[in-house]
Protein backbone atom coordinates (compact mmCIF):
# COMPACT_ATOMS: atom_id res chain seq x y z
CA UNK A 1 0.00 0.00 0.00
CA UNK A 2 1.31 3.38 -1.01
CA UNK A 3 2.18 5.72 1.83
CA UNK A 4 -0.22 8.56 2.52
CA UNK A 5 0.49 12.13 1.47
CA UNK A 6 -0.35 15.63 2.63
CA UNK A 7 -3.08 15.67 -0.01
CA UNK A 8 -4.60 12.56 1.59
CA UNK A 9 -4.57 14.30 4.98
CA UNK A 10 -6.36 17.32 3.53
CA UNK A 11 -8.98 15.18 1.73
CA UNK A 12 -9.71 13.03 4.77
CA UNK A 13 -10.31 15.94 7.13
CA UNK A 14 -13.00 18.61 7.17
CA UNK A 15 -10.51 21.47 7.40
CA UNK A 16 -6.70 21.45 7.38
CA UNK A 17 -6.77 24.35 9.84
CA UNK A 18 -8.32 22.07 12.46
CA UNK A 19 -5.69 19.40 11.78
CA UNK A 20 -2.82 21.85 12.30
CA UNK A 21 -4.36 23.62 15.28
CA UNK A 22 -4.81 20.26 17.03
CA UNK A 23 -1.52 18.70 15.98
CA UNK A 24 0.05 16.69 18.78
CA UNK A 25 3.61 16.98 17.53
CA UNK A 26 4.65 18.75 20.73
CA UNK A 27 6.99 21.66 21.28
CA UNK A 28 9.77 22.42 18.84
CA UNK A 29 13.07 20.96 20.00
CA UNK A 30 16.48 22.26 18.96
CA UNK A 31 18.45 19.04 18.49
CA UNK A 32 21.76 17.92 19.99
CA UNK A 33 23.05 21.29 21.26
CA UNK A 34 22.86 21.62 25.05
CA UNK A 35 20.07 23.78 26.46
CA UNK A 36 22.54 26.02 28.32
CA UNK A 37 26.30 26.21 28.66
CA UNK A 38 26.28 28.95 31.32
CA UNK A 39 22.80 30.38 31.76
CA UNK A 40 20.62 31.74 29.00
CA UNK A 41 20.62 35.28 30.43
CA UNK A 42 24.41 35.58 30.27
CA UNK A 43 24.43 33.89 26.90
CA UNK A 44 22.03 36.55 25.57
CA UNK A 45 24.06 39.32 27.20
CA UNK A 46 27.26 38.05 25.59
CA UNK A 47 26.21 38.73 22.00
CA UNK A 48 25.83 42.39 23.00
CA UNK A 49 28.78 42.75 25.39
CA UNK A 50 31.51 40.30 24.40
CA UNK A 51 31.21 37.36 21.97
CA UNK A 52 29.26 34.16 21.39
CA UNK A 53 29.63 30.88 19.57
CA UNK A 54 26.44 29.65 17.94
CA UNK A 55 26.44 25.96 16.95
CA UNK A 56 24.12 25.77 13.93
CA UNK A 57 25.22 22.31 12.87
CA UNK A 58 22.05 20.41 13.71
CA UNK A 59 18.70 22.21 13.49
CA UNK A 60 18.61 23.06 9.78
CA UNK A 61 18.13 20.92 6.70
CA UNK A 62 20.67 21.19 3.88
CA UNK A 63 20.18 20.61 0.16
CA UNK A 64 23.01 20.64 -2.37
CA UNK A 65 21.92 21.45 -5.92
CA UNK A 66 24.51 20.96 -8.63
CA UNK A 67 24.71 20.61 -12.37
CA UNK A 68 24.87 22.84 -15.46
CA UNK A 69 21.29 24.09 -14.94
CA UNK A 70 21.59 24.65 -11.17
CA UNK A 71 21.56 28.46 -11.24
CA UNK A 72 18.73 28.76 -13.77
CA UNK A 73 16.71 26.12 -11.94
CA UNK A 74 17.01 27.81 -8.56
CA UNK A 75 16.21 31.22 -10.02
CA UNK A 76 13.02 29.81 -11.57
CA UNK A 77 11.66 29.13 -8.07
CA UNK A 78 12.76 32.36 -6.43
CA UNK A 79 11.56 35.94 -6.19
CA UNK A 80 15.27 36.89 -6.04
CA UNK A 81 17.30 37.87 -9.06
CA UNK A 82 20.47 35.86 -9.74
CA UNK A 83 22.20 38.71 -11.55
CA UNK A 84 25.49 39.55 -9.86
CA UNK A 85 25.48 36.29 -7.91
CA UNK A 86 28.94 34.82 -8.51
CA UNK A 87 30.78 32.08 -6.64
CA UNK A 88 31.55 32.93 -3.00
CA UNK A 89 28.34 34.86 -2.50
CA UNK A 90 25.27 33.96 -0.47
CA UNK A 91 21.67 35.03 -0.80
CA UNK A 92 18.55 35.06 1.35
CA UNK A 93 16.46 32.82 -0.93
CA UNK A 94 12.65 33.14 -0.96
CA UNK A 95 10.28 30.99 -3.06
CA UNK A 96 6.54 31.64 -3.28
CA UNK A 97 3.57 29.54 -4.34
CA UNK A 98 1.76 30.09 -7.65
CA UNK A 99 -0.68 32.17 -5.57
CA UNK A 100 2.17 34.46 -4.53
CA UNK A 101 2.48 33.49 -0.86
CA UNK A 102 5.74 32.61 0.88
CA UNK A 103 6.65 28.92 1.09
CA UNK A 104 9.67 29.58 3.27
CA UNK A 105 13.16 31.03 3.20
CA UNK A 106 16.72 29.74 3.43
CA UNK A 107 20.26 30.95 3.01
CA UNK A 108 21.58 29.96 -0.42
CA UNK A 109 25.36 29.53 -0.75
CA UNK A 110 27.00 29.70 -4.20
CA UNK A 111 30.02 27.47 -3.56
CA UNK A 112 31.23 26.48 -7.03
CA UNK A 113 30.29 27.48 -10.58
CA UNK A 114 27.48 24.90 -10.82
CA UNK A 115 27.04 24.08 -7.14
CA UNK A 116 24.74 25.69 -4.59
CA UNK A 117 23.72 24.74 -1.06
CA UNK A 118 20.43 25.69 0.62
CA UNK A 119 20.45 25.79 4.42
CA UNK A 120 17.31 26.34 6.48
CA UNK A 121 13.96 24.95 7.52
CA UNK A 122 12.27 22.03 5.76
CA UNK A 123 9.51 23.76 3.70
CA UNK A 124 11.86 25.45 1.23
CA UNK A 125 14.18 22.46 1.03
CA UNK A 126 11.19 20.21 0.29
CA UNK A 127 9.87 22.50 -2.45
CA UNK A 128 13.23 22.79 -4.22
CA UNK A 129 13.93 19.05 -3.96
CA UNK A 130 10.50 18.22 -5.40
CA UNK A 131 10.97 20.50 -8.39
CA UNK A 132 14.45 19.10 -9.03
CA UNK A 133 13.10 15.54 -9.02
CA UNK A 134 10.29 16.47 -11.45
CA UNK A 135 12.86 16.65 -14.19
CA UNK A 136 13.28 19.17 -16.94
CA UNK A 137 16.55 20.53 -15.56
CA UNK A 138 20.05 19.10 -15.64
CA UNK A 139 20.54 19.11 -11.87
CA UNK A 140 21.03 16.61 -9.10
CA UNK A 141 20.45 17.04 -5.38
CA UNK A 142 21.99 15.74 -2.16
CA UNK A 143 19.85 16.11 0.95
CA UNK A 144 21.04 16.19 4.54
CA UNK A 145 18.11 16.47 6.96
CA UNK A 146 18.31 18.19 10.32
CA UNK A 147 19.51 16.06 13.19
CA UNK A 148 16.84 14.11 15.10
CA UNK A 149 15.17 16.15 17.84
CA UNK A 150 15.80 13.40 20.37
CA UNK A 151 18.76 11.26 19.26
CA UNK A 152 18.53 9.18 22.48
CA UNK A 153 22.28 8.67 22.68
CA UNK A 154 22.67 7.57 19.07
CA UNK A 155 25.57 9.02 17.10
CA UNK A 156 24.63 12.05 15.01
CA UNK A 157 26.32 12.75 11.68
CA UNK A 158 25.92 15.69 9.32
CA UNK A 159 27.70 16.62 6.10
CA UNK A 160 28.88 19.96 7.50
CA UNK A 161 29.39 21.78 10.77
CA UNK A 162 28.26 25.39 10.98
CA UNK A 163 29.42 27.87 13.61
CA UNK A 164 28.79 31.57 14.02
CA UNK A 165 31.19 33.76 15.98
CA UNK A 166 29.35 36.98 16.82
CA UNK A 167 29.63 39.97 19.13
CA UNK A 168 31.80 43.05 19.62
CA UNK A 169 34.84 40.89 20.50
CA UNK A 170 34.38 38.57 17.51
CA UNK A 171 36.91 40.42 15.28
CA UNK A 172 39.70 39.91 17.83
CA UNK A 173 38.86 36.21 18.19
CA UNK A 174 38.80 35.71 14.42
CA UNK A 175 42.10 37.54 13.98
CA UNK A 176 43.71 35.36 16.63
CA UNK A 177 42.37 32.22 14.96
CA UNK A 178 43.54 33.39 11.55
CA UNK A 179 47.02 34.28 12.78
CA UNK A 180 46.68 37.81 11.46
CA UNK A 181 44.15 40.23 9.97
CA UNK A 182 41.02 38.62 8.59
CA UNK A 183 40.02 39.45 5.00
CA UNK A 184 37.56 42.33 4.71
CA UNK A 185 34.53 40.23 3.80
CA UNK A 186 31.41 42.15 2.77
CA UNK A 187 27.93 41.22 3.98
CA UNK A 188 26.81 37.90 2.47
CA UNK A 189 30.17 37.40 0.77
CA UNK A 190 32.49 34.46 1.46
CA UNK A 191 36.23 33.99 1.78
CA UNK A 192 38.63 31.63 3.56
CA UNK A 193 40.26 32.01 6.95
CA UNK A 194 42.65 29.85 8.94
CA UNK A 195 41.40 27.86 11.92
CA UNK A 196 43.50 25.11 13.52
CA UNK A 197 45.76 24.91 10.46
CA UNK A 198 42.83 24.45 8.08
CA UNK A 199 41.47 26.73 5.38
CA UNK A 200 37.88 27.27 6.47
CA UNK A 201 35.13 28.86 4.44
CA UNK A 202 33.63 31.95 6.11
CA UNK A 203 30.46 33.90 5.38
CA UNK A 204 29.93 37.45 6.58
CA UNK A 205 26.57 37.07 8.19
CA UNK A 206 25.01 37.72 11.56
CA UNK A 207 22.12 36.82 13.78
CA UNK A 208 22.85 39.02 16.76
CA UNK A 209 23.37 42.38 15.11
CA UNK A 210 27.08 42.43 15.90
CA UNK A 211 30.18 41.85 13.77
CA UNK A 212 31.19 38.30 13.04
CA UNK A 213 31.42 35.39 10.62
CA UNK A 214 29.74 32.07 9.97
CA UNK A 215 32.29 29.31 9.33
CA UNK A 216 31.56 25.87 7.93
CA UNK A 217 33.27 22.75 6.71
CA UNK A 218 33.28 18.93 6.83
CA UNK A 219 31.51 17.55 9.89
CA UNK A 220 34.46 15.31 10.73
CA UNK A 221 36.44 18.48 11.57
CA UNK A 222 33.72 19.90 13.85
CA UNK A 223 35.24 19.10 17.24
CA UNK A 224 38.67 20.28 16.20
CA UNK A 225 37.37 23.60 14.88
CA UNK A 226 35.13 24.22 17.90
CA UNK A 227 37.98 23.50 20.33
CA UNK A 228 40.19 26.02 18.53
CA UNK A 229 37.46 28.69 18.63
CA UNK A 230 36.84 28.16 22.34
CA UNK A 231 40.54 28.32 23.13
CA UNK A 232 41.00 31.53 21.14
CA UNK A 233 37.91 33.04 22.77
CA UNK A 234 38.97 32.55 26.37
CA UNK A 235 40.63 35.95 26.76
CA UNK A 236 37.74 37.67 24.99
CA UNK A 237 34.89 36.40 27.21
CA UNK A 238 33.44 34.08 24.56
CA UNK A 239 30.26 32.24 25.55
CA UNK A 240 28.85 29.15 23.92
CA UNK A 241 25.14 29.69 23.36
CA UNK A 242 22.75 26.87 24.17
CA UNK A 243 19.50 26.03 22.44
CA UNK A 244 17.38 27.98 24.96
CA UNK A 245 18.96 31.33 24.14
CA UNK A 246 19.80 30.65 20.49
CA UNK A 247 16.40 31.31 18.94
CA UNK A 248 15.82 34.51 20.91
CA UNK A 249 18.46 36.45 19.01
CA UNK A 250 15.95 36.85 16.20
CA UNK A 251 13.74 38.93 18.51
CA UNK A 252 16.43 41.57 18.49
CA UNK A 253 17.48 41.17 14.86
CA UNK A 254 14.02 41.02 13.30
CA UNK A 255 13.66 37.77 11.33
CA UNK A 256 10.31 35.94 11.53
CA UNK A 257 11.55 32.35 11.49
CA UNK A 258 8.57 30.13 10.77
CA UNK A 259 5.77 31.48 8.58
CA UNK A 260 3.25 28.85 7.60
CA UNK A 261 4.29 27.37 4.22
CA UNK A 262 1.69 28.31 1.61
CA UNK A 263 1.24 24.85 0.13
CA UNK A 264 -2.23 23.73 1.25
CA UNK A 265 -4.29 25.33 -1.52
CA UNK A 266 -4.31 25.70 -5.28
CA UNK A 267 -4.72 23.13 -8.03
CA UNK A 268 -1.19 23.87 -9.26
CA UNK A 269 0.19 22.65 -5.94
CA UNK A 270 -1.80 19.39 -5.88
CA UNK A 271 0.99 17.25 -7.33
CA UNK A 272 3.37 18.68 -4.74
CA UNK A 273 0.96 17.89 -1.91
CA UNK A 274 0.71 14.33 -3.25
CA UNK A 275 4.52 14.13 -3.08
CA UNK A 276 4.77 15.47 0.48
CA UNK A 277 4.40 12.67 3.06
CA UNK A 278 1.64 12.54 5.68
CA UNK A 279 4.29 12.35 8.39
CA UNK A 280 6.24 15.37 7.06
CA UNK A 281 6.59 18.92 8.35
CA UNK A 282 3.71 20.34 6.34
CA UNK A 283 1.21 17.70 7.51
CA UNK A 284 2.25 17.41 11.16
CA UNK A 285 3.33 20.96 12.01
CA UNK A 286 1.12 23.02 14.25
CA UNK A 287 -0.68 26.36 14.22
CA UNK A 288 -1.15 28.12 17.54
CA UNK A 289 -2.42 31.35 19.02
CA UNK A 290 -5.57 33.39 19.46
CA UNK A 291 -6.22 33.98 15.76
CA UNK A 292 -8.64 31.41 14.32
CA UNK A 293 -9.90 31.25 10.74
CA UNK A 294 -11.51 28.47 8.73
CA UNK A 295 -9.54 29.56 5.66
CA UNK A 296 -5.93 28.36 5.67
CA UNK A 297 -5.05 31.20 3.31
CA UNK A 298 -5.56 33.65 6.17
CA UNK A 299 -2.41 32.19 7.74
CA UNK A 300 -0.27 32.73 4.65
CA UNK A 301 2.24 35.58 4.34
CA UNK A 302 3.18 37.72 1.35
CA UNK A 303 6.82 38.72 0.76
CA UNK A 304 5.97 42.33 1.62
CA UNK A 305 4.60 41.39 5.04
CA UNK A 306 7.82 39.61 6.01
CA UNK A 307 10.02 42.45 4.75
CA UNK A 308 11.06 40.67 1.57
CA UNK A 309 9.25 42.88 -0.93
CA UNK A 310 12.43 44.51 -2.19
CA UNK A 311 13.74 41.07 -3.21
CA UNK A 312 11.07 40.75 -5.90
CA UNK A 313 12.75 41.17 -9.27
CA UNK A 314 10.78 40.69 -12.45
CA UNK A 315 13.92 40.23 -14.53
CA UNK A 316 13.26 36.48 -14.75
CA UNK A 317 10.38 34.04 -14.91
CA UNK A 318 9.61 32.34 -11.61
CA UNK A 319 6.76 30.48 -9.94
CA UNK A 320 4.31 33.01 -8.54
CA UNK A 321 5.48 36.00 -10.58
CA UNK A 322 2.07 36.67 -12.16
CA UNK A 323 0.35 36.55 -8.78
CA UNK A 324 2.87 38.95 -7.23
CA UNK A 325 2.46 41.39 -10.11
CA UNK A 326 -1.27 41.52 -9.33
CA UNK A 327 -0.52 42.12 -5.63
CA UNK A 328 2.05 44.82 -6.33
CA UNK A 329 -0.22 47.84 -6.02
CA UNK A 330 -2.06 46.72 -2.90
CA UNK A 331 -1.48 47.88 0.64
CA UNK A 332 0.36 45.24 2.62
CA UNK A 333 0.86 44.59 6.27
CA UNK A 334 4.34 45.44 7.49
CA UNK A 335 6.76 43.72 9.85
CA UNK A 336 7.27 45.26 13.30
CA UNK A 337 8.53 44.41 16.76
CA UNK A 338 5.96 44.45 19.55
CA UNK A 339 7.17 45.37 23.04
CA UNK A 340 4.97 43.74 25.70
CA UNK A 341 3.84 45.67 28.76
CA UNK A 342 5.75 44.33 31.77
CA UNK A 343 2.86 44.73 34.22
CA UNK A 344 0.54 42.77 31.94
CA UNK A 345 3.13 40.01 31.50
CA UNK A 346 3.62 39.64 35.26
CA UNK A 347 -0.17 39.56 35.72
CA UNK A 348 -0.39 36.63 33.29
CA UNK A 349 2.45 34.79 35.02
CA UNK A 350 0.96 35.45 38.47
CA UNK A 351 -2.23 33.63 37.47
CA UNK A 352 -0.28 30.34 37.68
CA UNK A 353 -0.21 30.83 41.46
CA UNK A 354 -3.93 31.50 41.82
CA UNK A 355 -6.01 28.44 42.65
CA UNK A 356 -9.50 29.91 42.29
CA UNK A 357 -9.65 30.01 38.47
CA UNK A 358 -8.09 28.67 35.31
CA UNK A 359 -4.73 30.38 34.73
CA UNK A 360 -3.82 32.34 31.67
CA UNK A 361 -1.71 30.60 29.07
CA UNK A 362 1.79 30.05 30.42
CA UNK A 363 4.54 32.41 29.25
CA UNK A 364 7.78 30.48 29.16
CA UNK A 365 11.22 32.08 29.31
CA UNK A 366 13.14 32.81 27.21
CA UNK A 367 10.99 31.49 24.31
CA UNK A 368 7.21 31.43 24.49
CA UNK A 369 6.28 29.65 21.27
CA UNK A 370 3.99 26.64 21.45
CA UNK A 371 3.42 25.87 17.78
CA UNK A 372 5.38 25.53 14.56
CA UNK A 373 3.72 28.75 13.38
CA UNK A 374 2.22 31.19 15.89
CA UNK A 375 -0.62 33.62 15.21
CA UNK A 376 -1.90 35.85 18.02
CA UNK A 377 -4.40 38.61 17.31
CA UNK A 378 -3.28 42.24 17.58
CA UNK A 379 -6.23 44.50 18.27
CA UNK A 380 -6.99 48.21 18.12
CA UNK A 381 -10.23 48.37 20.03
CA UNK A 382 -12.57 45.88 18.38
CA UNK A 383 -10.62 45.75 15.10
CA UNK A 384 -7.85 43.24 14.37
CA UNK A 385 -4.90 45.14 12.92
CA UNK A 386 -2.22 42.47 12.85
CA UNK A 387 -0.68 39.25 14.08
CA UNK A 388 2.08 38.41 16.54
CA UNK A 389 4.11 35.51 15.09
CA UNK A 390 7.13 34.83 17.33
CA UNK A 391 7.67 35.83 20.95
CA UNK A 392 10.14 35.58 23.80
CA UNK A 393 12.13 37.40 26.46
CA UNK A 394 15.39 39.26 25.95
CA UNK A 395 17.61 39.89 28.94
CA UNK A 396 19.39 42.59 26.96
CA UNK A 397 16.22 44.67 26.76
CA UNK A 398 14.63 43.33 29.98
CA UNK A 399 11.33 42.77 28.24
CA UNK A 400 9.13 40.42 26.26
CA UNK A 401 9.16 41.04 22.53
CA UNK A 402 7.36 39.55 19.61
CA UNK A 403 7.77 39.85 15.87
CA UNK A 404 4.65 40.32 13.84
CA UNK A 405 2.84 42.05 11.01
CA UNK A 406 0.44 44.98 11.29
CA UNK A 407 -1.78 47.00 8.98
CA UNK A 408 -0.17 49.73 6.93
CA UNK A 409 -1.78 52.54 8.98
CA UNK A 410 -0.29 51.34 12.29
CA UNK A 411 2.60 53.57 13.37
CA UNK A 412 5.69 53.15 15.51
CA UNK A 413 4.79 54.05 19.09
CA UNK A 414 1.14 52.97 18.85
CA UNK A 415 -0.09 50.98 21.84
CA UNK A 416 -2.23 48.01 20.80
CA UNK A 417 -3.58 44.88 22.48
CA UNK A 418 -2.28 41.34 21.99
CA UNK A 419 -4.78 38.57 22.74
CA UNK A 420 -2.74 35.85 24.46
CA UNK A 421 -4.07 32.32 24.55
CA UNK A 422 -6.42 30.24 22.46
CA UNK A 423 -10.20 30.49 22.58
CA UNK A 424 -12.24 27.85 24.37
CA UNK A 425 -9.47 26.87 26.76
CA UNK A 426 -7.09 25.73 24.03
CA UNK A 427 -6.85 22.85 21.55
CA UNK A 428 -5.56 19.29 21.59
CA UNK A 429 -1.95 20.46 21.19
CA UNK A 430 0.32 18.86 23.74
CA UNK A 431 2.50 21.98 24.00
CA UNK A 432 -0.09 23.99 25.94
CA UNK A 433 -2.20 23.45 29.00
CA UNK A 434 -5.85 24.38 29.47
CA UNK A 435 -5.98 28.13 29.92
CA UNK A 436 -7.97 31.30 29.52
CA UNK A 437 -7.19 34.25 27.31
CA UNK A 438 -5.53 37.45 28.46
CA UNK A 439 -5.09 40.88 26.96
CA UNK A 440 -1.56 42.26 26.93
CA UNK A 441 -0.68 45.80 25.90
CA UNK A 442 2.05 46.02 23.27
CA UNK A 443 3.93 49.02 21.93
CA UNK A 444 4.75 49.01 18.23
CA UNK A 445 8.50 49.30 17.68
CA UNK A 446 10.96 49.05 14.82
CA UNK A 447 12.21 45.78 13.35
CA UNK A 448 15.03 45.16 14.04
CA UNK A 449 14.44 46.22 17.62
CA UNK A 450 18.09 46.31 18.62
CA UNK A 451 20.05 49.39 17.53
CA UNK A 452 23.09 47.18 16.90
CA UNK A 453 21.18 45.14 14.35
CA UNK A 454 19.82 48.20 12.56
CA UNK A 455 23.29 49.70 12.27
CA UNK A 456 25.32 46.60 11.43
CA UNK A 457 23.09 44.74 8.96
CA UNK A 458 23.97 46.80 5.94
CA UNK A 459 21.75 46.51 2.87
CA UNK A 460 19.91 43.48 4.18
CA UNK A 461 16.28 42.44 4.51
CA UNK A 462 16.51 43.34 8.20
CA UNK A 463 17.13 47.00 7.49
CA UNK A 464 15.60 47.77 4.11
CA UNK A 465 12.03 48.83 3.71
CA UNK A 466 9.67 46.46 1.94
Amino acid sequence: MASKSLEDVIKSNHNIVDVLRNSRIGSYVYPVVAAEFANWRDEQRAWRDSAVLFDQSHHMAELTVEGPDAGRFLESLSINSFKNFPVDRAKHYVPVSPEGYVIGDVILFHLEEDQYVLVGRAPTVNWVEYNAKKGGHSVKTIRDDRSPSRPDGNKVERRHYRFQIQGPNAPQILEKLNGGPVPDIKFFHMDRINIAGRKVRALRHGMAGAPGLEVFGPYAEKDEIRAAILEAGKEFDLYQVGSRAYSTNTLESGWIPSPLPAVYTGEEMKAYREWLPAEGYEATGSIGGSFVSNDIRDYYSTPWELGYGFYIKNDHDFVGRAALEKMQGRKHRKKVTLEWNGDDVTRVIASAFQRDQLPYKWIDFPVANYASSSFDRIMRGDRMVGLSMFQGYTFNERCMLSLGVVDDDVEIGDVLTLVWGEPGGGTDKTATEKHRQAEIRVRVSAAPYAREARENYVESWRTRAA
